[in-house]
C-alpha cells in the first residue's frame, strides 16, 4: 500500500530582487510503500536536502504534490503544520538536535509532553523502545554525558516513541564513528523489519546498503533507482559504487532491479 507519493514536484529558488533563478528540484516523482526503508543517495547540491525538507514540511515545493496518507501536504495550514510533523513524522538528525537542558528521558518525551499526552502513557511507550535501543541506563543523564552512539539512540527513540508513520533521516551516521554507526543501522534494519517507514538521505555507500532501495539524484532530478531484492548488504554495495560512478560520470539511465 502506498504511504507516500510525490508527484511532478519541482523546486525553484529566486534571489531577493528576483534576477537569478536556481532549479533545486525537477519533476521529481516516486512513491514509498508502507514498510520499505529507501535511501536517497546524490552528490552535494544534487537537491536531496531540498527534497527532504520538502517531504518534512519545512519547506514548500514550486510546483508538484507531496501525498502522505493521500493527504496533500501543502494544503496543510501553517498554524496544523507542527501538529502533523508529530502525528506522522519522526526525524533523526545528523546533529542529534537533542536538548542539554533536559534529561534523556526527556528529550525522548518532548514530541507526547507537547501532544498533552498522560506520563503513564508515555512511560508505557518509553520502556520496551529504550530497552531495544539499549538505553535503559542512561535515561537519567543529560546528552553531554553520552556518546555519540548514545544520543543518535536517543533520537532513534525521540523519533520512534509518537509511532510516526514515517521516519525521516538525515545522514544520521554522519557524525558516528564506525562501530556506532553499524549499531545503529542495524537498529535501523531492526527496526524497519517490525514495519517502520524509513526514508534516508545519505552520503554513505555503508548505509545506503541496508537500505531495500535507494534513489539517486543528480541536478534536481532523479537519475536512477536500484532494489535489494535478496541481494546481500555486500552485493547492494557494489550496485551502489557503480551506480555512483555512472552518476559522477553522466552515462545513460538505467535501473538495476
Amino acid at each position: 500500500m502506498i504511504l507516500l507519493e510525490v508527484k511532478n514536484l519541482s523546486k525553484v529558488y529566486t534571489t531577493q530582487l528576483g534576477f537569478n533563478k536556481v532549479e533545486a528540484l525537477a519533476d521529481v516523482s516516486f512513491s514509498v510503500n508502507e514498510g520499505e526503508y529507501i535511501a536517497i543517495m546524490g552528490e552535494s547540491g544534487s537537491g536531496k536536502t531540498t527534497l527532504l525538507n520538502i517531504l518534512a514540511t519545512i519547506d514548500k515545493a514550486t510546483t508538484g504534490s507531496v501525498q502522505l496518507k493521500k493527504q496533500d501536504v501543502s494544503k496543510i495550514k501553517s498554524k496544523h503544520l507542527a501538529e502533523f510533523r508529530r502525528n506522522n513524522l519522526g526525524f533523526v538528525f545528523q546533529d542529534f538536535n537533542l536538548l542539554d537542558t533536559l534529561s534523556i528521558e526527556d528529550n525522548i518525551f518532548l514530541p507526547l509532553v507537547l501532544a498533552g499526552m498522560e506520563y503513564s502513557q508515555m512511560e508505557k511507550r518509553l520502556l520496551p523502545l529504550v530497552r531495544m535501543l539499549g538505553i535503559e541506563e542512561i535515561l537519567k543523564k543529560y546528552p553531554y554525558e553520552v556518546s555519540g552512539g548514545q544520543k543518535q539512540r536517543t533520537a532513534v527513540a525521540r523519533a520512534l516513541i509518537t509511532n510516526p508513520d514515517l521516519v525521516l533521516a538525515d545522514e544520521p551516521t554522519g557524525a558516528l564513528d564506525s562501530k556506532a554507526s553499524e549499531d545503529l543501522l542495524q537498529i535501523f534494519e531492526d527496526v524497519n523489519a517490525s514495519g517502520q517507514t524509513i526514508l534516508m538521505v545519505t552520503h554513505s555507500i555503508k548505509a545506503a546498503a541496508h537500505a531495500n532501495r535507494v534513489l539517486f539524484i543528480k541536478d534536481g532530478t532523479i537519475f536512477n533507482q536500484i532494489y535489494r531484492g535478496h541481494e546481500s548488504d555486500e552485493a547492494m554495495y557494489k550496485k551502489i559504487s557503480d551506480t555512483l560512478t555512472l552518476l559522477q560520470t553522466g552515462d545513460a539511465i538505467y535501473e538495476v532491479s
